[in-house]
Order: structure tokens, then sequence, then C-alpha cells
């Protein structure tokens, strides 16, 4: 299984695209920044976000989609950014007929790092460390490629207890 995790941004949006086996091992394929700033309005950022996931995932051709999911953020013009930015990204993959799955901020770190509350520079080594990468990744698509690996161990484990992800949560 082939997976597109993507970290949209409106100005950066992190691409990462790993190799699943049927015993579970993650292999790394690809990742990339799309940076988005350059000429014109927001409203070409997003086409810009969308033109290239569309391409990527025409030259790639990944099985699923995992995306970030959105937080709230302090600045409500940049939470409405980022929800746009995310909206193009979703408009990309299901355009092309993917099925989209997505992760909140804080199961990607439990997933990749063990807890809920760890930081960028901690994502980036367990991702590096998890797909064999050597040398820095941008934080962008480490955070990609993190999501991606959150996907691929969510289906491991939906596909061992079967019981569906929406039924995960915990009773308080």
């Amino acid at each position: 299984m082939r997976i597109l995790g993507i970290d949209p941004g409106s100005q950066r949006t992190g691409v990462g695209i790993i190799d699943v086996d049927a015993k579970g091992r993650s292999v790394h394929v690809f990742h990339e920044t799309l940076t988005v700033l350059g000429e014109g309005g927001f409203p070409q950022r997003l086409k810009r976000i969308y033109d290239g996931l569309c391409a990527i995932i025409a030259e790639h051709r990944p099985g699923e989609v995992a995306i970030e999911r959105v937080f709230m953020a302090r600045n409500a013009d940049s939470a409405l950014k980022l929800g746009q930015a995310r909206g193009a990204a979703i408009c990309a993959a299901v355009s092309q007929g993917m099925s989209v799955h997505e992760y909140a901020a804080s199961e990607v770190k439990q997933a990749v790092v063990g807890g809920g509350r760890a930081d960028k520079t901690q994502v980036q080594h367990m991702v590096s460390v998890l797909l064999g990468l050597k040398g820095p990744i941008q934080a962008d698509a480490g955070d990609a490629l993190a999501i991606a690996l959150t996907h691929a161990h969510t289906r491991a484990s939906t596909a061992r207890v079967g019981i569906p992800r929406s039924a995960w949560r915990r009773r308080r």
C-alpha cells in the first residue's frame, strides 16, 4: 500500500509518501515541501497546492491519503487560511479518486513518538529513524511523512483489532 501524507499550510504544504508492505514495514518513497508563496494572491496559493498535489498523485499513484486535521489557532485569520489550504489539499486528493483519512496532531505525535505532546524535532527524529533517512528533513515534509506513518500504523491496528477507528474513542 502506498500512502500519501499531507501537512497542509497556506505558505508551505508538506508532502510525504511511504510504501507499506504486508508485514507492516514502511519504506520512504518521496517527500517534498510545496512552497506556495509567490505571484498572485491567496487564491493563487490554493491553486498551487491543488495543482502540486494533483501532479504528485499522478506521478506516484498512492492508494490512500492521510492529512492533518485543523487545530484551533490563536489567530482566527491564520486558522481560516489553514482550513482553506487543507480544503484545497483534500479537493486535490478527492478529485483524483483518493480516500482521505484525517488525524489530529496529537494522534500523529502519539503514533510516531509515543507521546501526544512531542515537539517537532522529536517527530522529525523519529521519522528519520523509522524510515532510515539520513540527514535533516524539512519540518513540513517531515510532518507529512509522520502523518503517512500514523495512517499506516492505524490501518495495521484496525486490521488486527477488527474495530473501526471511529469506535476507538476512550471512555471517560
